[in-house]
């Protein structure tokens, strides 16, 4: 047995987006659209209430997250060296957590799971943002209704920088721009999608940012608008600023260390078999 291909100068991504993945990607994101979204669309007699539909959403999330490692494995070879990345870069996720909780939004991992997304693909980036948020959330104690919407939209947050454009070409401070930018944009939406949870179950306070099921959706949208910028626009804020900051200082540093290790681990590498 002899490895057929060798090391790149550029480093490979581990884990290719094979039509087995994509479906599972669609299955999974298709399942966090409708739990965020359909309290918009519900009549006023529907009982919202997310506490009580969490649960059947992990049930559901689980098996989907498994079937796109199940995905990734069978079409690119994803091997053990991966699922070690894997659960090194989710254990330091989950660690820098907990240093920014409760101050002003500034959270550290984000900044990593941008750059980990952007070296190591859009499907381990979904993963990797998934699980780092189910082990963060058994670190700092914060299991609840809400986890897995945040398991969700983290997932979705690293599988987007995973798909920005230039992967295998853009380097330097061009690259480092761009997911600056990607960074503080995806900050802010993870806030406002986090937010659209939380908004439709806090009971109507007949304020004028409240949701009121079975009102327009237009109407409610303006309302959901009013209430992010009241409440979490701050908070937001400085998340995205601590990513920008910590993308352009740190960022070039942890792009080559990712990069090296995955040149090292040689994911992509394929296996044949010779005749002695």
């Amino acid at each position: 047995m002899s490895v057929t291909d060798t090391q790149r100068v550029r480093a490979p991504r581990p884990v290719r987006l094979g039509p087995k993945s994509v479906v599972a990607l669609v299955l999974v994101s298709a399942v966090g659209v409708v739990a965020f979204g359909w309290p918009l669309l519900a009549g006023a007699g529907s009982g919202l209430a997310h506490a009580q539909d969490a649960p059947w959403l992990f049930a559901a999330l689980l098996p989907l997250l498994v079937a796109v490692v199940v995905a990734t494995i069978s079409e690119s070879g994803m091997d053990a060296k991966a699922v070690a990345m894997l659960g090194v870069l989710a254990a330091v996720g989950a660690a820098l957590r907990p240093l920014g909780a409760g101050t002003a939004g500034l959270e550290p991992m984000f900044f990593l799971m941008v750059l980990s997304g952007r070296v190591l693909g859009p499907g381990f980036g979904f993963v990797l943002g998934s699980v780092t948020m189910f082990a963060s959330a058994l670190l700092t104690g914060g299991v609840g209704p809400w986890m897995p919407f945040q398991m969700l939209a983290m997932g979705w947050f690293t599988m987007g920088a995973g798909l920005l454009p230039g992967a295998d070409r853009l380097r330097g401070r061009a690259e480092l721009a761009m997911l600056a930018v990607y960074g503080s944009v995806a900050a802010f939406a993870y806030g406002t999608i986090m937010n659209l949870y939380g908004w439709t179950i806090i009971p109507g306070l007949g304020s004028g940012i409240s949701f009121v099921a079975g009102d327009p959706l237009h109407e409610n949208l303006v309302r959901f608008l009013a209430y992010c910028a009241a409440t979490s626009l701050g908070w937001d804020l400085g998340r995205a600023v601590l990513t920008v900051v910590l993308t352009l200082t740190i960022g070039p540093t942890l792009l080559k260390a990712l990069r090296r290790a995955t040149r090292r681990a040689a994911f992509d590498a394929r296996v044949g078999f010779e005749k002695p």
